[in-house]
């Protein structure tokens, strides 16, 4: 007997295109990835030293379900350094990946039958986590007249008596869009008025190109942040996230933590201290321009190909383009582009029910030559 929950968990779809891909790269093709969120990029270099270093000393054992006090601390620092949020240390939780994050928050806020409100398009393991746990997930469905996210109007038109929580995300996966500041705010105080909870996803916190970055602490303290070394910090294998809870939430997730998880990768945490040094911010900061070239590069070629994308991104490495001029079909459209010219994207249909078959996500994540290369395979496909 499989429990009924499962039958509301859909796979990613994109990992069949990722399968085929790599199936038809290993027979000899060549194969432009823009399916993947995953940055090209490798782990900077004293982050995989400091993690080197780790194993040879023998950091190897578990530690406290919160994570090593130094790591905590330098997240902490990092806040103010940044954004001038003074944070206390305790209320960190790091974590197995954001995934474990999010499997922590949605298991001490949300009780059976309760409601998650989140936008559609959106990642897919955020109405899944609710699932889990045996909630309702809300998927609102949003478009370019609100910058796909949610807003306080829509949170107010959509309320109901048994919702829960409201997650957001800025910058969006998969639109690359931003809640501004006063608009972020606004939304707070809609959820706090109604007695729910605010959950913020900054997992693409500092890919951000030409705004102003902000985090949500600088608003209200009485909120949970879901944040990840994976994007910014390219430390995807490394699974290592970590989670900021109000102060009266924070025992209940160390206990849950303990449960679930006993602690996050060890030699990963030490690896991840790494993360703040002045070389480290150099190297990533480098990679950030390099990103923001990349979209400045491929969101006109795309708009000149046919393919409608009406906001434009300012954050994250993802362009959500509207494919209704070229495909009545993103599903068959992705897998007949890697067929027929080898170039991998991601079909809507991985990022909810909002006109799925209208949207393919494309992720600037190689090279500016393979993205180039990339864009000219793609025009060969849609002229014909």
């Amino acid at each position: 007997m499989i429990a009924d929950r499962m039958a509301s968990i859909r796979p990613f779809y994109v990992m069949e295109l990722l399968a085929r891909a790599r199936e038809l790269e290993n027979s000899g093709r060549s194969i432009i990835h823009m399916e993947v969120g995953e940055p090209d990029f490798e782990t900077p270099r004293p982050i995989i030293e400091a993690g080197m270093r780790a194993l040879d000393e023998g950091y190897t054992h578990y530690t406290p379900a919160a994570g090593i006090p130094e790591l905590r601390a330098a997240i902490a620092v990092d806040y103010r350094n940044r954004y001038g949020v003074r944070l206390d240390p305790a209320r960190i939780l790091v974590t197995p990946g954001s995934s474990g994050a999010l499997q922590l928050v949605m298991s001490i806020v949300v009780n059976p039958g309760e409601a998650v409100m989140m936008a559609d398009p959106g990642y897919p393991c955020n109405r899944h986590f609710v699932r889990l746990v045996s909630g309702e997930p809300v998927t609102v469905p949003v478009g370019p007249e609100s910058g796909y996210q949610l807003t306080a109007e829509i949170i107010s038109r959509e309320w109901t008596d048994n919702m829960r929580a409201v997650m957001v995300a800025s910058p969006s996966n998969p639109t690359g869009t931003l809640i501004k500041r006063e608009e972020l705010n606004r939304i707070y105080r809609v959820v706090k008025e109604r007695g729910g909870i605010l959950i913020v996803d900054e997992i693409y916190q500092g890919l951000v190109y030409g705004a102003d970055p902000f985090t949500a602490l600088e608003i209200t303290d009485d909120l949970f942040i879901i944040n990840s070394f994976s994007k910014y910090y390219g430390m995807t294998g490394w699974r290592l996230g970590w989670m900021i809870a109000p102060e009266r939430h924070v025992s209940a997730a160390d206990r849950l933590a303990q449960n679930i998880f006993l602690s996050a990768p060890t030699p990963a945490q030490y690896a991840a201290l790494a993360a703040f040094g002045d070389e480290t911010q150099r190297i990533v900061e480098q990679r950030c321009v390099a990103f923001q070239a990349r979209r400045d590069y491929l969101l006109p070629a795309l708009r000149q190909l046919g393919f409608d994308i009406p906001v434009e991104p300012e954050g994250a490495f993802y362009l959500y383009a509207n494919c209704k001029k070229i495909t009545r079909d993103s599903f068959a459209f992705a897998h007949e582009l890697l067929e027929s010219e080898g170039v991998a994207t991601t079909p809507g249909k991985d990022f909810g029910d909002n006109l799925p078959e209208q949207h393919v996500r494309f992720a600037y994540t190689t090279s500016m030559e393979k993205l180039a290369e990339g864009v000219a395979r793609i025009a060969r496909f849609v002229n014909r």
